[in-house]
């Protein structure tokens, strides 16, 4: 009671705070204004004002004297709002004196009457956009404009109003809180804003309510924390709530303005409810034949929380041959699904009973409740027509290699494992036995040879046998038979090469030719066991011996050291070799022993008779150089030769065929011996011709000729007329000859039987 005296109190002085701030303004506004002067000291203006009970202030050396002023913001009348008046002590009456005001707003929100001093607002004010304004006010002379004192700064203040409502900027807004909290328990705290003054009267403060959401929350009215106000919220009988908060100013009181938000409060879940089976029991019916590993059946545990706490993990916990069966989780449906883990038998065992346990994966230990929950499941195994069971999943079976045919290897043995009991047939999968090897008996199941068998070329076959149920053809059940070759002693042993021996002339006795092994392509079970001997006919052999090394192989030994290849130059020893099978096998081998030139090192050097018999001091390299030397002189005398009968060929090539025959008659003569200007004299001088080319034998040795290709049959024979006359030659008989093809030209030049000369004739 006392509280609520209070707060009336408190309002009553509020409202009058409120009618006096708003009136005074008004019937106060008209400065009291005392003047002074004093020549010495200059003027003094003093500003009187009574305004929220502020005190009087005084300005020394000023002229000035006006209150602070104020305009109520959102004030809108006919005629413009008076915020004031300056004056100043110069405005006597006898100056004439002109009020300018300049800064914000000063002529488009403010104007100041020139004369009287008078500002008034032209315009409606918000204190939201602008809360006060800086202006500067100046006197000066209204006809010269010559400034009477230095300009003054004053503010004018937007006074608040309770204008703006409270907003919530950052609604609408979501919050979450586990369920079953305690109460009390903070959920989200929300935040609203005012754009009136916060610090002028209770416009801007703000007190918070719940509209909507009782009896669930609650909120605290100055923090605007949203708390839980209700024990055992559970969020699996209602998740999302939906809270209207209201904030209002002016202390919450009458005449406030207000604004409203929502608050969507989701409960979260926690693992407060166990895993539920849907029934107590389940019943299955599975078949036999069923595969390992494939489901049986599923089962499932309801879980009215979500998320993790959702989660369970399903086992068997009891129940007759537990190792027959598992169960799993689905991770996607959460449902145990039963899995065979042993294959089943109706014949045998026809139902099994288990239980089935199902737990949370998540679950509080101090909470102290059951989170499993457990089930009864029956299996009922249903009979299924199954294929033939052979009595061994591999059958190994053995037979000697070259046993006739229709030996039986062995028996393959299968059965039905119904009730009914089908008789069963056997086949063999020929993809396994390409070749029929081998043969089965379709009604007992015997396995006999078809063909021989050689163990040295296959020691294992691998054969699928099927088992038929003669009822059902498409119940069919394989089985692999593996048949082993066992080795009997068929195959002789022989030289594990083909053996080669060489043997020095100058070696010793009991020099080592060659070390002999043998192989077999037997595989006795005792092993190998060789023995070696010389054929009776080379047992007094005076050349060689054998010895045995005693790992199955010998040592063939020299006996003396006069071996020569001029002499015998290869030996051929035949060598006997046994095996320790039963029967023991044996062949004969032959070692091949060449006699060869070794240096004293006993290196084999040449193992020809040819290279023995060279005269000594000559190698092989002196002698290939001989024969090179021999080669490149017969070379050169027949390179010689050939050029020689080249130079002496006629250069004249002359075909029988293609050459014509034209006697051309001339009377003329040449200039006789003074024409030497036409010939050169050194011509005179070589009787055996010119360049090398020798007159012919066929003319009388004063008639010299030169032949010389011309470019036509006749076009060349005037110009070769001339020079013969110019060198003295009497030009009488021409015998021209061209070739066809060519087109070429022989002339004859006739020459003075005193002059021996050869003339170029040019046709």
């Amino acid at each position: 009671m006392p509280k609520r005296s209070e707060e009336m109190l408190t309002d009553v002085w509020t409202s009058l705070m409120l009618v006096w701030i708003t009136c005074v303004p008004y019937t106060s506004m008209t400065p009291i204004i005392s003047q002074s002067k004093s020549l010495q000291t200059g003027s003094t203006a003093l500003l009187r004002g009574l305004v929220e009970g502020q005190r009087i202030l005084s300005r020394a050396k000023r002229g000035w004297v006006w209150n602070q002023m104020f305009v109520l913001e959102e004030f809108s009348g006919p005629d413009p709002i008076l915020v004031g008046r300056l004056h100043t002590d110069l405005d006597v009456g006898s100056t004439p004196i002109k009020y300018v005001l300049a800064g914000e707003g000063a002529g488009t929100i403010f104007a100041i009457n020139e004369i009287t001093g008078d500002i008034h607002a032209m315009k409606r004010l918000d204190r939201e956009e602008k809360a006060e304004y800086t202006l500067t006010a100046q006197v000066t002379n209204r006809d010269t404009d010559q400034p009477l004192e230095p300009p003054s700064e004053f503010i004018i203040k937007v006074q608040d109003i309770n204008d703006n409502p409270p907003q919530f900027v950052e609604g609408p807004y979501r919050a979450s809180v586990p369920e079953t909290s305690q109460v009390g328990t903070s959920v989200t705290r929300v935040t609203a804003t005012d754009a009136d003054d916060p610090v002028y009267g209770n416009s801007a403060k703000l007190v918070y309510s719940i509209l909507e959401g009782q009896p669930y929350f609650s909120i605290d009215p100055n923090t605007a924390i949203i708390k839980i106000a209700l024990h055992g919220m559970d969020r699996e009988m209602r998740e999302e709530y939906l809270v209207v908060i209201q904030a209002k100013d002016m202390g919450g009181h009458m005449g406030g303005l207000s604004g409203t938000t929502t608050v969507t409060v989701t409960l979260t879940d926690v693992n407060d409810n166990p895993p539920k089976f849907s029934k107590s029991l389940y019943e299955f019916v599975i078949p036999e034949d069923l595969a390992i590993g494939q489901p049986g059946g599923k089962v499932k545990a309801n879980d009215r929380d979500i998320g993790e706490n959702a989660k369970s993990t399903y086992n068997i916990i009891d129940g007759d041959e537990r190792d027959v069966f598992e169960i799993t989780t689905d991770a996607q449906t959460q449902e145990g699904i039963l899995r065979l883990k042993k294959p089943l038998n109706f014949e045998t065992k026809k139902s099994y009973t288990l239980k089935v346990e199902a737990a949370n994966i998540r679950f509080d230990p101090n909470s102290g409740a059951p989170f499993k929950d457990t089930a009864t499941v029956k299996i009922a195994v249903e009979d299924s027509d199954e294929p033939p069971v052979f009595s061994k999943p591999t059958f190994v079976l053995q037979v000697d290699e070259n046993a006739p045919i229709n030996t039986v290897v062995g028996t393959v043995t299968a059965r039905d494992p119904d009730v009914t009991g089908s008789l069963v047939r056997y086949f063999i999968d020929r993809h396994t036995d390409l070749e029929r090897q081998f043969n089965v008996n379709v009604d007992d199941g015997k396995i006999t040879l078809a063909k021989p068998l050689d163990r040295e070329t296959d020691m294992w076959h691998n054969i699928t046998v099927t088992a038929t149920e003669i009822r059902n053809h498409s119940q069919i059940s394989r089985a692999t038979v593996a048949i082993r070759v066992l080795d009997i002693n068929d195959n002789a042993p022989e030289f594990a090469t083909e053996y080669e021996a060489f043997l020095c002339e100058n070696g010793k006795p009991g020099q080592v030719i060659q070390t002999v092994s043998a192989v077999d392509k037997d595989d006795p079970i005792q092993g190998h066991y060789f023995e070696y001997r010389l054929i009776p006919e080379m047992l007094n052999n005076p050349n060689f011996t054998i010895k045995n090394n005693g790992d199955n192989s010998i040592s063939v030994l020299a006996k003396h050291d006069t071996f020569r290849r001029q002499k015998q130059e290869m030996y051929f020893l035949p060598i006997i070799v046994t095996d320790n099978g039963n029967p023991p096998m044996s062949s004969t081998n032959t070692l091949t022993i060449r006699v060869c030139g070794c240096s004293r090192e006993g290196i084999v050097q040449s193992c020809n008779v040819e290279a023995y018999v060279l005269p000594i001091g000559l190698s092989m390299g002196a002698l290939i150089a001989i024969l090179a030397c021999i080669i490149l002189l017969l070379v050169i005398v027949v390179l010689f030769v050939t050029l020689r009968r080249h130079k002496n060929k006629p250069l004249i090539i002359k075909d029988d065929e293609d050459v014509r025959e034209n006697i051309i008659r001339y009377d003329d003569e040449g200039g006789g011996e003074e024409d030497t200007e036409a010939f050169d004299i050194a011509t005179l001088q070589n009787p055996d011709g010119i360049n090398g080319y020798l007159p012919r034998k066929d003319i009388k040795p004063d008639l010299q000729f030169m032949p010389r290709q011309s470019s036509g049959p006749n076009g060349g024979l005037p110009a070769f007329r001339n020079s013969c006359l110019k060198k003295g030659a009497t030009f009488r008989t021409l015998r021209l000859k061209y070739n066809v093809h060519h087109l070429s030209h022989q002339a004859l030049c006739i020459v003075e039987p005193n002059l021996t000369m050869s003339i170029l004739g040019g046709l």
